[in-house]
């Protein structure tokens, strides 16, 4: 199953039998149900997590008032790059990560990641690849953070999410979207009925489409 799941999603990392193999004895493949917190703000890296289906979310937590920022997401087909990053630091990790759809994902123990990147340029390559593609969507967060209003703000976020999970409706709660974007349900609620009134979006029970 690792072996089909690397062939399909990171073909990078399959091209050298060599590394494959490796990677293969080395990872676990598990099914992880949405809501799990895969990786802990202030821990140590444990395991790199190679996502075959599904999603997952990154967040920063803020220390002042613990209201918590989405960052990026990770999609199939990726991993987490500040993972890597911290692990290679020996550092405890400075975001977290949380599954959002009930995912298929390959697990790689972090002694045996630091192992793999020593080994096969193949892996870095693949890592800096993904590091200059994340680079891009969090300087659009800093982008969106920094100098738009918070109606383009949260526009965007809903457009990533539809765009993310190939629906124009989303099923979600104007609590699970202030807690993304680091906002209140009270000001969340307020722009979406600003949207609405806009012809921008429709609300529903626990939904939300964009028109």
């Amino acid at each position: 199953m690792i072996s089909k799941a690397l062939d399909i999603y990171f073909p990078k990392l399959a091209q050298m039998p060599e590394l494959k193999e490796n990677l293969i004895s080395i990872s676990s493949f598990v099914e992880v149900k949405a809501g799990t917190v895969i990786l802990k703000q202030g821990e140590y890296i444990k395991v790199i997590p190679l996502l075959i289906s599904g999603l997952a979310k990154v967040f920063k937590e803020e220390s002042v008032n613990g209201n918590e920022v989405l960052l990026y997401y990770i999609k199939p087909g990726e991993s987490c790059v500040m993972s890597v990053t911290t692990l290679i630091r020996q550092q405890k990790s400075h975001v977290k990560a949380v599954i959002e759809e009930d995912s298929n994902v390959v697990l790689i123990p972090a002694d045996k990641a630091l192992k793999i990147a020593k080994k096969y340029s193949k892996w870095n390559e693949f890592f800096y690849d993904l590091f200059n593609l994340k680079f891009e969507e969090l300087l659009n967060v800093i982008e969106i953070l920094t100098f738009s209003n918070k109606d383009a703000r949260l526009l965007e976020y809903l457009k990533k999410e539809s765009q993310l999970k190939n629906t124009v409706t989303l099923q979600t709660t104007h609590q699970q979207i202030a807690y993304d974007l680091g906002s209140s349900r009270e000001v969340i609620s307020r722009l979406l009925k600003k949207l609405e009134s806009e012809g921008i979006v429709k609300l529903g029970q626990g939904s939300i489409s964009l028109l």
